[in-house]
């Protein structure tokens, strides 16, 4: 049988920069089965977005996923993963490498951009992290 998940992250900065965090929820199906929240440090708000996806697509790699779905309401990160926008700044680009080599450990991924107010529960996990 296929494993297929399901991932929303979110990625929160206090500051821009300041205290950041990141969030994320899994489901296989309908149910949830991890949940993420983890403080970064001082980050920007784009540098966490990343590093919530890079966390959750290391928790799917863990669980054996071949097909990811994973849903962010970062429009940047969103664009610059489906190759929309080129990534310039140097940090993103660090991050943004290691994503695409995650990306390589999947029979799939679909990194999808969806509104925020579709994404609360990764968006409370990730400011909640942030202290």
């Amino acid at each position: 049988m296929c494993n297929s998940l399901l991932i929303y992250a979110d990625g929160a900065s206090k500051g821009n920069p300041g205290p950041s965090g990141a969030g994320a929820i899994i489901y296989r199906g309908d149910r949830v089965i991890e949940r993420i929240s983890q403080p970064l440090g001082e980050a920007t708000n784009n540098i966490a977005e990343y590093k919530a996806v890079i966390l959750a697509l290391k928790k799917a790699e863990e669980m054996k996923a071949q097909r990811v779905t994973l849903y962010s309401d970062s429009e940047l990160l969103v664009r610059q993963m489906n190759g929309q926008y080129r990534v310039k700044d140097k940090e993103l680009k660090i991050l943004s490498l290691e994503v695409n080599r995650l990306r390589k450990r999947f029979g799939e991924l679909t990194i999808t951009h969806i509104p925020r107010k579709k994404n609360k529960e990764a968006n409370l996990l990730a400011d909640q992290a942030c202290y």
